[in-house]
């Protein structure tokens, strides 16, 4: 039999406050960590015979914008899955006030990880102008380094679809600690009598 969970010392509106905020808070702190950790691209920009000015990115640089999204993503998903697993520790709140919660810290999380990681390798590498690249017809190649990119594209679905994957993962995970749970209150405050999972079933003999 679970031990019936003590009255919690903090409002359940409380809570959800608190969790929106330390999870918002914690993906600032990661969007610092990623702007950190995630490769530059580099790459030149060159003068053609012909006078025309092209950008290229030497050997597969490119590819770090991919690696950088994906970083960022990785990052987010895991804040995701330790979030649920703390907020999951806090019995007394569980069910779905607290969820709401998950959902929305987390999707704050994300945003503000992705703000800050931008605003940060925005004044950490410079923008590239190619129209101002100083090449001439003496010096042809000018080396570059382009900031790493926080999303895998620029349309409103690609971003709207990496803020909502970590969303996703919290919810779940919460789901599948909610579905292992042998009670229907969760084991939270106030406890509910009668409503473990699997009781015998008690028949009234009419005889």
């Amino acid at each position: 039999m679970t031990a019936a969970v003590a009255a919690p010392s903090t409002s359940r509106a409380g809570a959800a406050l608190r969790t929106v905020v330390a999870l918002t808070a914690a993906g600032a702190a990661l969007g610092a960590l990623w702007a950190w950790l995630a490769p530059p691209a580099h790459g030149v920009v060159a003068l053609t015979k012909s006078g025309d000015r092209v950008h290229a990115y030497l050997g597969t640089e490119a590819d770090h914008f991919f690696v950088a999204a994906f970083l960022m993503l990785g990052m987010l998903c895991v804040l995701a899955v330790v979030g649920s697993a703390a907020v999951w520790q806090w019995r007394a709140h569980r069910g779905p006030v607290l969820l709401v919660a998950l959902c929305l810290g987390v999707g704050g999380g994300a945003v503000a990880a992705m703000a800050l990681g931008s605003v940060l390798v925005g004044a950490r590498y410079d923008a590239i102008d190619i129209a101002g690249a100083p090449v001439s017809p003496d010096h042809r190649v000018h080396y570059v380094t382009e900031a790493p990119a926080v999303f895998f594209g620029q349309t409103p679905l690609q971003v709207a679809i990496t803020l909502l994957v970590p969303v996703a993962t919290a919810a779940l995970v919460y789901a599948v600690c909610a579905v292992a749970s042998p009670r229907d209150d969760l084991g939270g405050y106030p406890p509910v009598e009668g409503v473990v999972l699997g009781a015998p079933a008690v028949t009234v003999d009419g005889g």
